[in-house]
């Protein structure tokens, strides 16, 4: 990311941040500590005002898109408490997973963890109520419900931990 920073005498500061389709966003500091956002389709284009924000409210603006009050963080684990021990559990087959390219009845998930498979997320498929002869892919989103320690034993096998 590149930002261009420049002096306006009398007015303040102005950065402007090059966004990815050639774009820019343009903000004005003012002396005043009023901001100004605007927008350039490019370089050269005439900028078009989004919205204006007083001294106080920039900062608290601010603080919520640098993260000072959350911090997003991509999860692959997802999990639904049903009741209070009873799980459902999206789990992602890992390449390296030692049940991916068996079935699920040659994997033994069920009899080995005590948790079932309900579902499987294929690409944009959705296969419900899976059958032993269903074939388990790398890259498969499992939808499995079991008591806790059973989801658990059974996400531990199938990402190969």
């Amino acid at each position: 990311m590149t930002v261009y920073e420049s002096d306006l005498p009398g007015v303040g500061k102005k950065h402007e941040v090059e966004l990815g389709d050639g774009a820019r966003l343009v903000i004005v500091t003012h002396n005043t500590g009023k901001r100004e956002v605007f927008r350039r389709a490019s370089a050269d284009s005439d900028s078009e005002k989004l919205f204006e924000l007083d001294d106080e409210l920039a900062r608290q603006v601010g603080t919520l898109l640098e993260g000072a009050y959350f911090q997003p963080v991509e999860t692959t684990d997802i999990e639904t408490l049903l009741g209070d021990s009873t799980l459902l559990e999206w789990v992602e087959v890992s390449p390296d997973s030692d049940v991916a390219g068996k079935t699920l009845g040659e994997s033994d998930l069920r009899q080995a963890t005590g948790a079932s498979v309900i579902a499987i997320e294929r690409d944009d498929e959705v296969i419900t109520s899976p059958g032993g002869e269903t074939p388990i892919e790398a890259g498969d989103t499992l939808i499995v419900i079991g008591p806790r320690e059973s989801c658990r034993e059974f996400a531990a096998l199938v990402k190969g931990a």
